[in-house]
């Protein structure tokens, strides 16, 4: 994966939530984008029962030229963690913000990428 120009566009995701809640936020991305998930791949639990996070790494420069299947739908609230270029995170937050209510809970930012921390919920 790579991007273009000067801005990164490889963006970094980790989520926390329910697996089923994490796998439909990652099919929603990997619609939109290139990913280093493979198609199908479904988040699934710990057996430790403990706190879960599920990450995966998107390509804002490589549109995977599909769209959703159906509206996406969360059971409960999931946490988001989007790292990388300026761009390329403004980028996955207006594909999840298309699908979700989502409420930035907190940003960092550095020369040339920001962190945002997200809350999902379905609509």
């Amino acid at each position: 994966m790579s991007g273009t120009g000067d801005a990164p566009a490889q963006v970094s995701v980790e989520l926390s939530g329910g697996a089923d809640d994490a796998g439909s936020v990652f099919a929603l991305l990997g619609a939109a984008f290139a990913s280093d998930r493979a198609d199908g791949q479904a988040p699934r639990a710990a057996q430790s029962g403990g706190p879960t996070v599920w990450s995966g790494v998107f390509d804002t420069a490589r549109p995977a030229g599909g769209g959703p299947n159906g509206s996406p739908s969360l059971s409960g609230p999931v946490t988001a963690s989007v790292q990388g270029g300026y761009v390329a995170v403004d980028r996955v937050v207006t594909v999840l913000s298309a699908a979700f209510t989502v409420t930035q809970e907190g940003s960092a930012s550095g020369d040339q990428e920001k962190d945002v921390n997200l809350r999902l919920q379905g609509r």
